[in-house]
């Protein structure tokens, strides 16, 4: 099987969350012998061991744009929505025109790209657009089937946190208004919870592939464990309330335990420390060293039933001993109190922390159970060839 992915982006210098878990779903793709060519929407093309690169067909214009549009966000930035407040699809002036803009000057340079590229590779079964923002790139996939009869998915690594109703995050595209839906062959998304909302949107077809680990990239490392609570991750948008839980609160009621964040934006967090950031390479580092690990997942997937989202894999393929906030759905990957710890209430934490820190083999055994099912269940060689049989089902 031979694909044609055009990916979000491609560098990992970029404030792209979702990077770091497409460099591994291509590589798990690659490793089970599929072919990837892989063209970035934002940013430059990068050649690796496991893709061929194409190039990114409006670069200067993308860079220029995204100028732009930052500058416009400075003069009227958009709403920090919570979660309570969803419910309004409308859409801003401002990315109102952000997104005609992009229509207009960027993708007709999409459009005869990826034609160009289908015509001179006539042997691409599918092309598979990968979280960028569909509202931008409205028509290309209807003439790439005319065009080519190749299927043509859109796979939605942000659902339900993308949807209309929950406005996206603050700092993100409104990537479905104005969109067309059903123009795309079949949905792929994160959440199984989501595909509800897809299928109303007009999405012809959803399928879920969760998140998943590339074992190789997150694996236990023997460092002494100088930290006693930590956490990795950025921004408190619809996670306020557990990150005062988890963090804040816990640090003030346990004077003796060292807590850290590798993070920004998190707000008030207490008398926990912030550590510094030296590269994405570093989060192994930092887990490793901390004797429990905090998984405090958005509202915005907390709350859909099996909205996956990368970290509990990571943690969970180093070995880490986790306590995560209360997720619907969890249960799917991870048993609670064998494979990780999911607290039911804020006053629960502190208990919990306390009695992890004075039993290293109760931590170690969750840490060893928690791997086990990832080894197991949910590396990305499980999700590329989940992505394959996907894509198999609809070539003739």
């Amino acid at each position: 099987m031979k694909l044609l992915f055009v990916v979000s982006s491609l560098d990992l210098t970029q404030p792209f969350s979702a990077t770091p878990a497409w460099w591994q779903l291509l590589k798990g793709l690659y490793e089970i012998g599929v072919d990837i060519i892989a063209a970035p929407y934002q940013g430059k093309p990068i050649e690796s061991l496991w893709w061929r690169e194409a190039r990114n067909p409006a670069k200067w214009q993308g860079d220029l744009f995204k100028s732009l549009r930052d500058a416009l966000r400075k003069v009227a930035p958009p709403p920090q929505v919570q979660l309570a407040e969803t419910g309004s699809s409308s859409e801003s002036l401002t990315d109102k025109l952000v997104r005609r803009t992009a229509q207009a000057l960027i993708a007709p340079l999409w459009a005869r790209h990826l034609d160009a590229l289908l015509t001179k590779e006539p042997d691409i079964d599918a092309v598979i657009f990968l979280t960028v923002p569909l509202n931008h790139l409205k028509g290309v996939p209807s003439m790439l089937q005319r065009k080519h009869g190749k299927p043509v998915f859109y796979y939605d690594g942000d659902v339900p946190a993308s949807l209309p109703n929950m406005r996206g995050f603050a700092s993100g595209f409104r990537i479905y208004q104005g969109a067309d839906v059903g123009e795309y062959t079949a949905f792929i998304s994160n959440s199984t919870g989501g595909a509800a909302a897809l299928k109303e949107l007009g999405a012809r077809a959803v399928h879920t592939l969760w998140y998943g680990v590339d074992p190789d990239v997150f694996s236990p490392l023997e460092v002494a464990q100088d930290v006693d609570v930590f956490f990795y991750g950025h921004g408190r948008e619809y996670r306020s309330a557990w990150v005062d839980a988890m963090i804040a609160q816990p640090s003030h009621a346990l004077p003796e335990a060292r807590f850290a964040v590798r993070g920004t934006r998190l707000g008030d967090i207490g008398r926990a420390e912030a550590l510094p950031y030296l590269s994405f390479s570093a989060l192994r580092e930092y887990a490793c060293r901390s004797k429990i690990n905090l998984c405090i997942t958005r509202d915005a997937h907390a709350s859909v039933y099996g909205s996956s989202s990368s970290r509990p894999f990571e943690l969970s393929a180093m070995g880490c001993c986790v306590v995560a906030n209360p997720y619907a759905g969890l249960e799917q990957w991870f048993e609670p109190n064998k494979e990780m710890i999911v607290l039911q209430s804020p006053e629960e934490a502190v208990e919990r922390y306390h009695y992890l820190l004075t039993h290293e083999r109760e931590r170690r055994t969750l840490g060893e159970n928690a791997r086990r099912r990832a080894l197991a269940e949910h590396t990305f060689r499980h999700r590329a060839a989940q992505l394959r049989e996907i894509i198999a089902s609809y070539l003739t």
